[in-house]
């Protein structure tokens, strides 16, 4: 499978430095989870970026916006060769804990 730089811990303070509460979202106090789905290419590039559930209000954009600028991952491998990856990674609590921008 492919992996962020550091893992999944540094994948959480990476979402954490990144992620901005979108001010619609603040003011109707949304937060929740935003399921994404992209593919982590044969060189790490992270393309076809889709939300597949999301909570409106700016959430899924801000999602799709930070994964986009997302360092490249260490990519997946099959028989010793590196392959595309589809990868399916919920967003929780999206901005629950997140200090306001």
């Amino acid at each position: 499978m492919p992996e962020f730089p550091g893992g999944m811990t540094a994948w959480a303070k990476y979402l954490n430095r990144n992620l901005q509460y979108p001010a619609v979202a603040r003011e109707n106090e949304i937060q929740g989870r935003v399921t994404v789905s992209f593919v982590v290419e044969r060189n790490g590039e992270i393309t076809n970026i889709k939300v597949l559930r999301g909570i409106g209000a700016g959430c899924d954009e801000e999602a799709i916006r930070v994964i986009k600028k997302s360092p490249l991952w260490k990519p997946g491998k099959q028989n010793g060769k590196t392959v595309r990856v589809s990868y399916v990674i919920p967003i929780v609590n999206l901005f629950i804990t997140f200090k306001d921008s």
